[in-house]
């Protein structure tokens, strides 16, 4: 039984199902699961693959990145996808990789072997990143977006969590030699089980209503509705759905029209921002880091283990706050934060100062980070583009994020083992680097994203339709 049938099944509530969004949206959320899973298991891994195939600095990088790669195939492919073929057969493309991915990290023979498979799961990552907050938003009654949303986050901060627990558990079975040989293969094997489960269960949830009405099934884009927004919300919702997709078919030249190219620089540059902060450094190189800084390789893995304790608790913030205090107030306070704790980090291992001391400044970015604009920024890019092209648009956003990722997660080792940099700065110069691109996210913050929270999507899609003559943005 496919989730169109269930749907179709049901009868028409007055009142919506807050139950049935959570649970079409933890489904979705699966795939952020495996996303946060997929990109940093190989924090624990990344030691021992150095090892097993011999890797200097700039390959260590490329074993840890080329993932990313792959994930900007995977949003390049899914943009016009999802549009042509709906939310959720992406998703189920998606799941395919990760399992494909993780079947093929575990029994690599060389390190070409083991970047192919890496950026297949990366091609999954991609879609699932771009593709579950769409389907979540879209399926979301305004009042809860902002949340629904946010449990994809949640499921990509659990995924990471699991992944380090699951790297611990594994690098504690057997000693350093064991772990070079075999752990690390266990590692990434264990994403199979996760990815099977997406698999599965994405066969009993429905299409997204909006992308349905696009597609002329308005009547299975309303039984959708109104179980989950109740009978009067979703007649208001399928107006306003129908109003913005009858201003005519979609075209990719419609993203470079007055307010619409605005909007999509805007969307880039806030996406760029997000992981310029330096977030996946931490994620990727955690265990690496902290041994760098004195501590033995059991304690760093269990620090480890904090950081994705920590990001985990503070998304709970995030997703109570964010629909409470606004898209903008907790991306300015969180990147402040942020700011001041990457300029910590740097002082700590430019004076050497204790292990501890560096660990609690990492805590502090990750909580500020979790907090705003980790979950924050993909509930924004899920909101601000014009229904019709949402995916497209969101597409490309997506790709530049996972650039930006790309290009930190590949040039931290360069620099942090870069002989200059590191008889100057004592490691210290990259951390202040993302801690100066912190300050740079507040200001832009501040000066250009406007406020969604509360809005329905076609309401939001109104704040970029300006006159020809003038591109601006709204004051928000």
């Amino acid at each position: 039984m496919t989730g169109e049938l269930l749907t179709n099944t049901r009868p028409e509530q007055d009142k919506g199902s807050l139950l049935f969004v959570v649970g079409i949206s933890a489904v979705a959320s699966l795939g952020g699961l495996l996303f946060g899973y997929d990109t940093s298991v190989i924090s624990g891994a990344i030691g021992s693959l150095r090892t097993r195939f011999v890797l200097d600095g700039t390959m260590t990088g490329w074993a840890a990145s080329c993932a990313l790669a792959g994930c900007m195939i995977g949003v390049a492919l899914a943009g016009p996808a999802s549009d042509r073929l709906g939310r959720r057969k992406v998703l189920l493309g998606a799941a395919v990789f990760f399992l494909v991915s993780a079947l093929g990290t575990a029994l690599p023979r060389n390190i070409t072997e083991f970047v192919i498979f890496r950026m297949l799961g990366g091609v999954g990552v991609g879609a699932a990143s771009m593709v579950s907050p769409l389907y979540i938003a879209e399926v979301s009654p305004p009042q809860f977006r902002g949340r629904m949303v946010s449990l994809n986050q949640l499921a990509i901060v659990s995924g990471i969590l699991l992944a380090y627990f699951v790297n611990y558990f594994i690098a504690g079975a057997g000693d350093e030699a064991w772990n070079v040989a075999l752990g690390w293969r266990w590692m990434f094997g264990a994403e199979a089980l996760p990815a099977v489960l997406l698999l599965v269960l994405l066969f009993f949830v429905p299409e997204s209503p909006r992308w349905l009405v696009k597609e002329g099934r308005r009547e299975q884009a309303g039984a959708i509705l109104r179980r989950a927004a109740g009978s009067a919300l979703a007649h208001s919702e399928m107006q306003r759905i129908e109003a913005a997709l009858g201003q005519g078919k979609a075209k990719i030249a419609e993203l470079l029209r007055p307010g619409m190219r605005t909007v999509l620089a805007i969307g880039i540059v806030l996406a760029v921002l997000q992981q310029v902060s330096g977030i996946n450094v931490i994620m990727y190189y955690a265990p690496e880091i902290f041994k760098q800084v004195g501590s033995a390789a059991d304690v760093a893995m269990l620090q480890t283990v904090a950081v994705g304790s920590v990001n985990m608790i503070f998304t709970f913030v995030a997703i109570w706050a964010v629909d409470r205090l606004g898209r903008r107030p907790l991306m300015i306070l969180g990147a402040t934060g942020m700011a001041l704790a990457q300029a910590g980090i740097g002082i700590s291992a430019f004076t050497g100062a204790s292990p501890w001391l560096l660990v609690a400044f990492v805590l502090g970015f990750i909580a500020c980070f979790a907090s705003s604009m980790g979950p924050v920024v993909w509930v924004v890019l899920s909101e601000i583009f014009p229904t019709r092209i949402r995916g497209r648009a969101m597409g490309l956003a997506t790709i530049s994020l996972w650039g930006a990722n790309l290009v930190v997660s590949q040039t931290f080792p360069m620099l942090n083992e870069n002989p200059w940099l590191v008889k100057v700065f004592n490691h210290s110069f990259p951390f202040w680097v993302y801690g100066a691109l912190c300050v740079v996210t507040v200001a832009f913050v501040m000066r250009l994203i406007p406020e969604t929270r509360g809005k329905p999507l076609e309401e939001i899609e109104k704040l970029w339709h300006v006159e020809p003559q003038r591109d601006e943005y709204p004051a928000g």
